[in-house]
């Protein structure tokens, strides 16, 4: 199954990036470059999707709409899309 979330992101004065997932509660990325802190969000995200569908509910937040998001100064947006693979019930 695909996810796409939205994920602001800020480059900070020393020049890391910082991000975070506006739907995804305490999901955080941080990173020395773009293509890093992308990495490393994706990542996070994977991480927090696969947790809260282990639970007993299995129920992820809906999808934020690009124009409803608030974005500081210097921030800015990406989608970031992962795979998640259910593996339960699977046999070979």
């Amino acid at each position: 199954m695909r996810f796409i979330y939205p994920a602001i992101f800020k480059q900070e004065p020393d020049g890391h990036y910082e991000g975070y997932f506006p739907d995804l509660d305490e999901c955080h990325s941080r990173g020395d470059t773009l293509d890093e802190v992308l990495e490393n969000a994706r990542e996070a995200a994977a991480d927090w999707i696969s947790l809260e569908l282990s639970e007993d509910d299995g129920r992820l937040p809906a999808v934020s709409e690009e124009d409803d998001l608030v974005l500081g100064e210097g921030e800015f947006v990406r989608f970031i899309s992962l795979t998640y693979r259910f593996l339960d019930g699977w046999d070979e």
